[in-house]
């Protein structure tokens, strides 16, 4: 019975009774409810500690936080400000590359207009050269300057086709080809205009020379010709012409052009020495109708020295001075009729004789081929003809000998 009643007794609920004088009140705890409170006891402890947790810790992640964001941001002002210098450096190296190839360029400009004014010299050299017949004969004698392959891309350097400093680069034609570098363009344009410099200093060379090669020949064949040419050499240099490194062309240039004409003062000198001796045709295209020396006298019909030549000219014929001189005499001059006779140099005097018109006056200095008179057969004559003598200190010489040298030398003594 006892076995019986222990199995069978219930477990009451907690009561709380709770008693205010005569007030008494009690609650019932049940199991559930006391889980409850201790969960809800548990979170509040858990959220405390979290929370306090959180205050305590709070600082240190937001000392972190902002540190990493001030580490992050001076990284990226570091980046920016070496951006920055490496954009500034790229600029002034375009900036340099610009100035170092618009200076390039102006002094290239520079030079070719050096070139022109050059160019504008030579003019009146080559026409002197031209009237003086020493132009070289070919082509092949006068250096002509060959343009380098790619100069044809020399207009591309020309200021206005310069791009702005940020791209630093030469604008380039639409050829299809890959452009030169800007440096090496100016290089090439450089070398052309130092081809261009050392041909006009190879060519007033070559014009130097072949005047005073003229004149050599000139003098060598006026002594072959028998005429007692006396001149004072002139000295000089030879042998190829072979460019030097002379930076200063310009001076080289002015030296060349002061040797031609140099050269062409002693040329003139030397035809003015070979024109004072009488070897123009007193009578041009007239023939010799009686020669120089001994012969039988047309009038009296015995064997006499003939002093001189005698041409078939009709009355009138015009007759000229065959070298420059001053008239000494000019009137009549018993048997030679009306003549003329002029004093030249070396000695030498010349006498037109027989004429029947008279156009100069003592004292008067004619050139050579002057008309001084005209044909006629005044004086101790047969007939109209011109008696023309040569005379060397007074004394009369072969006037045929100079003629023919006159012959031989006119190409070489005309202008």
């Amino acid at each position: 019975m006892g076995k019986a009643t222990a199995f069978g007794r219930r477990k009451e609920p907690h009561t709380v009774i709770i008693a205010q004088g005569q007030s008494i009140r009690h609650f019932t705890i049940r199991p559930w409810m006391a889980a409850l409170g201790f969960a809800v006891f548990f979170a509040a402890t858990m959220g405390y500690l979290l929370s306090t947790s959180y205050l305590i810790l709070r600082d240190d992640l937001l000392s972190t936080a902002v540190a990493r964001q001030a580490k992050l941001q001076h990284a990226y002002e570091d980046r920016i400000a070496s951006l920055r210098g490496q954009v500034d450096r790229i600029t002034s190296h375009r900036l340099l590359d610009q100035q170092f190839i618009e200076s390039k360029i102006a002094d290239l400009a520079n030079r070719q207009s050096v070139l022109a004014q050059r160019s504008d010299m030579m003019s009146p050299v080559f026409e002197r050269a031209k009237t003086l017949g020493v132009a070289p004969d070919s082509a092949s004698d006068m250096p002509v300057p060959q343009i380098r392959p790619g100069s044809q891309q020399r207009a591309a350097l020309a200021p206005g086709n310069l791009d702005p400093i940020t791209t630093g680069s030469l604008s380039q034609p639409d050829s299809g080809k890959q452009a030169l570098p800007p440096v090496m363009k100016l290089a090439e344009v450089r070398n052309d205009l130092s081809d261009l410099e050392h041909a006009q200093i190879r060519q007033v060379a070559a014009l130097t020379d072949a005047v005073y090669l003229k004149r050599t020949k000139l003098l060598k064949n006026a002594r072959k010709a028998g005429l007692p040419v006396k001149v004072v050499e002139a000295t000089g240099t030879g042998g190829p012409f072979i460019p030097s490194n002379a930076t200063n062309l310009s001076k080289l240039f002015d030296e060349e052009v002061a040797s031609f004409n140099e050269a062409v003062v002693a040329l003139d000198d030397a035809k003015k020495v070979v024109r004072s001796f009488p070897i123009v045709h007193p009578a041009p295209g007239k023939s010799i109708s009686s020669k120089f020396g001994n012969r039988k006298d047309p009038i009296v019909g015995r064997t006499a020295f003939h002093g001189g030549l005698d041409f078939r000219t009709p009355t009138g014929t015009p007759i000229r001075a065959t070298a420059y001189g001053k008239v000494v005499k000019a009137g009549r001059q018993g048997g030679y009729g009306k003549l003329v006779e002029i004093q030249h140099a070396n000695g030498l005097s010349t006498r037109y004789a027989h004429l029947s018109r008279i156009y100069v006056k003592v004292g008067q200095k004619v050139p050579a081929g002057y008309k001084i008179g005209a044909a006629g057969s005044t004086g101790r004559s047969t007939g109209p003809h011109l008696h023309y003598e040569v005379r060397t200190n007074g004394k009369p010489v072969n006037p045929l000998s100079y003629l023919r040298a006159g012959a031989q030398l006119s190409k070489l003594i005309t202008d």
